[in-house]
C-alpha cells in the first residue's frame, strides 16, 4: 500500500510536531487497510478529529456563526461521490464515500445531506467547534440582518487577513495557520486507486458556501493513471481544477513527483492563491509539491 497524507497548504503551524504526529498516525492508520478506499477514509477520519486541522472538529465558520463540512472521493474505475455544506457532521469523508457506494449521485449538500448521512449511520449532531475557533469567532463582530449585510461583511473578511472596513470601525481579523488547512490522502494498491479529500471551508464565507473540495476534479480526482488530493485556495483550486489537472499529467506520462511539481507550477502562474497537492500514480510513486509557506504531509514507503 502507497498512501500519502497532507494536512493542508496554508501558513506555518503553530506546533509542527504535535500536527506532524498526528499526520503520521493517519498514514500509519490507512496502511493498515488492503483497499485504497479504505485506506483514505481511515486516514482523513484520524484528521477530522483532530482540531489541529481545519476539517471536521475545528473546522472554519462561515458568515452565519454555522460550521459546515464537505468532502469528495474518488476510484480509479470512475466512481465519485462527495457531499457538502453539511453542520454538525465531523466525518464529512464517510458521507462522500456512502453518496459513491449507495445513491446514483455524486453530490448531495445541505441539511438533505446530513440527513442520509443519519440515515447511512454517519453519527450526525455533533459539536465541531474548538477552543480556537470559539476566541476567533469571539474575536469578530458578525454579522445581523439581511443577506446583503452579510455579503457586505463576507467582502470585507473573506480571504484576506489584512482587509478592514475602517467606516465600520472594524478590527481586521488576524492571521490563522488553520485557514486553508484542508485535510486528504492518495493511495494505491496494486491495480486499486483513490482520492479523499476533506474541509471546514475557509473562515468568514457566505453562509452555505462551498469551496473546491466536493468538486469532482478541483479538490479531488482519481483515474487508473493515479489520484490527487488539493489544498488551498478554494476558489482559485475550483476554477483551475487542479486535482485534475494533475492526474491529466499522469495520463500524459509525467510520474507522482513531476504532476505534482508542474500542476501547482500552472497553477502558480494562473491563480493568485495558496495551494498545495499530493498524488500518487499507477506505479506507486507518490508525488506532492505547493507554492503556499507550508505543507506537512506523511506517506508510506514507496517501496
Amino acid at each position: 500500500m502507497q498512501l500519502l497524507a497532507h494536512g493542508g497548504a496554508g501558513s506555518p503551524p503553530d506546533e509542527p510536531a504535535e500536527r506532524q504526529a498526528v499526520l503520521d498516525e493517519a498514514v500509519a492508520r490507512g496502511a493498515e487497510e488492503s483497499d485504497p478506499v479504505d485506506a483514505v477514509c481511515a486516514a482523513v477520519r484520524v484528521l477530522e478529529v483532530d482540531p489541529s486541522f481545519n476539517a471536521g472538529v475545528g473546522s472554519a465558520v462561515q458568515s452565519d456563526g454555522m460550521i459546515r463540512t464537505d468532502a469528495g472521493i474518488a476510484t480509479a474505475d470512475g466512481e465519485a461521490g462527495a457531499a457538502g455544506a453539511m453542520p454538525e457532521v465531523c466525518h464529512a469523508v464517510e458521507v462522500a464515500r456512502a453518496v459513491m457506494t449507495e445513491t446514483p449521485h455524486v453530490m448531495l449538500a445541505g441539511e438533505r445531506a446530513v440527513a442520509f448521512a443519519h440515515a447511512v449511520g454517519v453519527e450526525t449532531g455533533l459539536d465541531l467547534w474548538a477552543d480556537r475557533t470559539r476566541e476567533r469567532w469571539g474575536d469578530t463582530e458578525p454579522p445581523t440582518g439581511d443577506p446583503e449585510a452579510h455579503l457586505r461583511w463576507v467582502r470585507e473578511h473573506f480571504a484576506s487577513d489584512e482587509a478592514v472596513d475602517e467606516s465600520a470601525d472594524q478590527r481586521p481579523s488576524r492571521p490563522d495557520p488553520h485557514d486553508h488547512d484542508t485535510v486528504g490522502a492518495v493511495a494505491r494498491s496494486g491495480e486499486q486507486i483513490a482520492a479523499a479529500t476533506s474541509t471546514g471551508g475557509r473562515w468568514f464565507a457566505l453562509a452555505g458556501r462551498v469551496g473546491d473540495v466536493p468538486q469532482v476534479g478541483a479538490g479531488f480526482y482519481a483515474s487508473e493513471a493515479g489520484a490527487a488530493s488539493a489544498t488551498g485556495a478554494g476558489e482559485d483550486i475550483a476554477r483551475e481544477g487542479l486535482a485534475r489537472r494533475a492526474v491529466d499529467l499522469l495520463e500524459r506520462g509525467a510520474d507522482a513527483e513531476a504532476a505534482a511539481r508542474l500542476a501547482i507550477g500552472e497553477f502558480d502562474d494562473a491563480a493568485e492563491g495558496d495551494a498545495g497537492i499530493v498524488v500518487v500514480d499507477a506505479d506507486g510513486g507518490m508525488g506532492e509539491a505547493y507554492n503556499s509557506p507550508a505543507m506537512q504531509t506523511a506517506r508510506t514507503d514507496e517501496t
